[in-house]
């Protein structure tokens, strides 16, 4: 009573019931766990020469090497160009396809966004496979014809190379990013500019654009940092083609006899160091984000741009994209799966095509072994985010606590943090204190929980503040405590949030590679490791074969989820 008392004299709202204290607090301290340590061991692994904080020496070697080295300002250099060009070519492409679908009458535009959306579902390391079948410089779908007719190939153990794949495969993101943006913008300074006689290009350039800065300056530094901390292009592409990122050299250093795990985290702190700026940024172009502000108060009806005839041209242009986006990779995959041996398609392969591929990874242990693990992952990542981040965003939103918003800081803050850097940041807490889980589906459930955090706090948060603090404070005038508060009020109202976030995470966390790849064994080996580790025995058209296996579980898990979730909406 004495506590209560001077809680509410302090102006803090406990709960009522100390058992709820309890929950916030153990949430609190799980977040601090998953966030903090792992930053902390990197920060000492980086600084350590004996490759254990247990038995620490300091040392600057491995920062001076990975600061001051030559070799070191080419990946420096390498890393920022792919990451720069895969995202300024995610972006155009993204923003074209999301400017022709949401301000033009380009036709079936109902049917470009679905369309638009289906890369999502493909994970990267797919995506990144396919295009190595359709640029291969001797069998590639693409190059083969270019070198009979023209006598020239698309290298795509190149750099750009490597850009058009990462940019190809995150221009979703950006057009999904960018819809929102077009969507939510009052038209009428682009009416204004038709009335002046702007033609669309013009009207584009010096009106649309400008008004749409922060999103634009938003999903640039997105796309940036989403592609700095990308390990499939870099290793699958990058590394056969002697180019190296910070991504692809964390890789090596713990690939290395013996592993340089303090090499590992001074690349990784410097990859982290890289995308907190990133961050920092984006949070100083948004902070003055009400000068550009369109949408107010007064109704407004969007008017979609007449391109005439050139409205076909733009059809054509997405007919275009989703070709190289989805057509092209599904077949080449499709194909491959159906051959012994990849080659370039011709009568006689056709007349030998067989289902072996299909036979080799149904009857692999491994590979079933993966498919349960990444089921079972993904359940239970996306089920632990979905209820901490729905605690903690009630905890920051709803009360007035000291330090909620330090919650709400570490929640988010794991959005820097690339997956291969938290994998060797997972290495190091692990090794160093006396919790066995090194190898096993725990420690790779902790890299994704950590992982998706950011995602889980965001949609939570959104949604919990649109619910009004009125329904709650009805319950406790009616004498309902905390717990049934939150479990009969506000969960039923969060309920469309939280099933969007879950599948949301649950996509992810099939496809996640950067973590898993340093953290697995043979027990806990997921599907996405599994394709990794076939491509080293290069048993590609198996992994063709694997690859279709897992876009049809992906679509069939999707098709079924999203039924779901929209009979649960229409529910709630």
């Amino acid at each position: 009573m004495a506590t209560t008392t001077a809680a509410r004299r302090a102006g803090i709202h406990l709960p009522a019931w100390r058992a709820d204290v309890a929950i916030v607090g153990i949430a609190a301290l799980l977040l601090a766990y998953l966030t903090v340590v792992p930053l902390a061991m990197l920060v000492l692994g980086a600084v350590s020469a004996s490759g254990s904080a247990l038995d620490f020496q300091f040392t600057t070697r491995y920062l001076e090497r990975v600061l001051t080295d030559q070799a070191s300002l080419e990946l420096l250099a390498n890393s920022l160009m792919y990451a720069g060009g895969a995202s300024a070519l995610a972006f155009a492409i993204g923003t074209g396809v999301a400017w022709a679908v949401e301000r033009t009458n380009v036709p079936a535009r109902s049917l470009w966004y679905g369309i638009a959306l289906v890369p999502l579902i493909v994970p990267g390391i797919v995506h990144t496979i396919a295009w190595l079948f359709l640029l291969s410089p001797e069998i590639g779908w693409i190059n083969a014809p270019l070198k009979a007719l023209f006598g020239f190939t698309l290298s795509v153990y190149s750099l750009p190379g490597m850009m058009w794949i990462e940019g190809l495969h995150t221009a979703p993101l950006a057009f999904i990013l960018m819809s929102a943006a077009f969507r939510a913008m009052d038209p009428s300074l682009e009416e204004a500019a038709a009335a002046s006689r702007a033609n669309a290009w013009r009207t584009f350039s010096r009106v649309t654009l400008p008004l749409l800065l922060p999103s634009v300056a938003s999903v640039l530094l997105i796309l940036f940092v989403r592609a700095l901390e990308g390990f499939e292009v870099p290793a699958i592409i990058g590394i056969p083609g002697r180019i190296f990122v910070y991504t692809s050299r964390i890789y090596l250093s713990l690939k290395l006899y013996p592993p340089s795990f303090g090499l590992a985290a001074a690349y990784g702190l410097v990859l982290l160091a890289i995308s907190v700026v990133g961050l920092v940024l984006h949070r100083r172009t948004t902070r003055r984000i009400e000068r550009y502000t369109t949408v107010t108060g007064k109704a407004y009806r969007p008017r979609r741009l007449e391109l005439g005839r050139f409205r076909y041209v733009a059809l054509a242009g997405l007919g275009l994209y989703a070709v190289l986006a989805i057509v092209l990779p599904f077949l080449v995959l499709l194909y491959a799966s159906f051959v012994r041996v990849y080659s370039v398609p011709s009568i006689e392969s056709l007349r030998e095509l067989t289902l072996s591929n299909y036979a080799f990874i149904l009857s692999d242990d491994l590979t079933r072994t993966a498919v349960f693990n990444s089921l079972l992952l993904g359940v239970g990542a996306a089920t632990i985010v979905v209820a901490l981040t729905a605690v903690i965003a009630w905890v920051t939103i709803r009360t007035r606590i000291p330090g909620r918003g330090l919650l709400d800081f570490l929640a988010f803050v794991p959005i820097t943090i690339p997956g291969i850097v938290l994998g060797i940041s997972l290495i190091w807490v692990y090794f160093t204190i006396p919790l066995r889980i090194y190898g096993t589906l725990w420690i790779l459930l902790v890299a994704y929980i950590t992982r998706y955090l950011p995602y889980g706090i965001r949609g939570n948060s959104a949604a919990l503040i649109q619910v009004h603090r009125e329904l709650e404070e009805a319950a406790a005038a009616a004498g309902a405590r905390w717990w049934p508060t939150f479990r009969l009020v506000l969960l039923p109202l969060l309920r469309p949030a939280l099933v969007g976030t879950w599948i949301y995470i649950f996509i992810v966390s099939l496809r996640e590679l950067g973590s898993s790849v340093l953290l697995y064994s043979t027990q806990s080996v997921v599907l996405a490791v599994r394709i990794f580790d076939l491509r080293d025995s290069g048993n590609y058209t198996s992994i063709a074969a694997l690859s279709i296996f897992l876009i049809v579980i992906l679509v069939i898990l999707v098709t079924v989820l999203q039924r779901l979730g929209g009979r649960t909406i229409r529910e709630a």
